[in-house]
């Protein structure tokens, strides 16, 4: 159960769980929080240029010993390089910084950047036209994006060739972004989940913690196998080693249906998502 994996709309596999690095520290404690993830069970790794990590993924990556194509490796495009030349020119540092010839997924990060906001899906196709050709040239085994709302979706589909295969995004029990997951599902573009432990609000909440005792489970290892139950790939991060190994621990239970509906009730108890097109960044 533990190498379970989706199948994108290319017929590209993908572990179920991902090993998220968002605020991980470039340099020891992003590259042992990596290893400890391998060493865990995880086989899916995600980073960002503007996590400022991808050196330190890439060194855990290599010395781990675990052949290139048994791990799926996930980065992202960061704000500033909405344009044609400058995707191809980022997707080629971030390929250097972590050091592999390719990616396995690779994410416009935020759809509309405050350095495009006047013309946020123009900037959205030409930098999806070169993602396009870097996944035609093998240099990306999958394309997709992250914080995409439905309208941003709409205006993408109206030039781009390929169709995302994933969309990221802010994902867990205090806000299911139902319409968004609902359009994803439509489109059969898969939903990843980031921060699918919420704020740190989430570990508070009692009916969490009285589930939780019953299955004889961390409220994250709930939370996590719900995610799941919703055909969600979340991302756990932490940089603990023991939290690391739990949040990967979550393949031997099932939650019943009525302890499903009573997590779905937990809505804005533990934050929601951003809005794309106010974030100032």
């Amino acid at each position: 159960m533990k190498n379970e994996t989706y199948t994108l709309n290319n017929g590209l596999e993908i572990p179920v769980v991902g090993f998220g690095t968002w605020q991980s520290p470039s340099g020891d404690i992003a590259k042992s929080a990596v290893l400890d993830a391998l060493k865990a069970g995880y086989r899916h790794i995600d980073t960002a240029a503007v996590y400022k990590n991808e050196e330190s993924v890439g060194e855990a990556i290599k010395e781990s010993g675990i052949p290139r194509e048994e791990i799926f490796v996930t980065t992202k495009l960061w704000n500033t390089e909405h344009t044609y030349e400058k995707a191809k020119v980022a997707l080629d540092v971030s390929l250097e910084k972590l050091g592999l010839d390719y990616v396995d997924l690779y994410l416009i990060h935020w759809p509309n950047p405050i350095d495009y906001r006047d013309n946020w899906a123009h900037a959205n196709a030409e930098t999806w036209r070169a993602m396009e050709e870097a996944y035609e040239q093998g240099k990306v085994k999958s394309i997709g994006v992250s914080n995409f709302l439905p309208h941003h979706l709409d205006e993408l589909f109206k030039t781009a060739k390929i169709k995302p295969m994933v969309n990221q995004i802010y994902l867990n029990p205090s806000d299911m972004q139902k319409d968004v997951v609902e359009y994803n599902n439509k489109h059969d573009i898969l939903t990843e989940a980031y921060s699918p432990l919420g704020t740190g609000k989430i570990f508070e909440i009692e009916s969490l913690k009285e589930i939780a005792s019953v299955y004889n489970k961390s409220v994250a290892q709930v939370v996590l196998r719900w995610s799941l139950h919703h055909g969600f790939l979340p991302l756990p991060k932490s940089v603990t080693t023991h939290r690391i190994q739990e949040n990967f621990d979550i393949f031997d239970f099932d939650l019943t249906s009525s302890d499903i509906e009573r997590i779905d009730a937990l809505h804005g108890q533990s934050g929601e998502a951003p809005d794309p097109d106010t974030k100032q960044f």
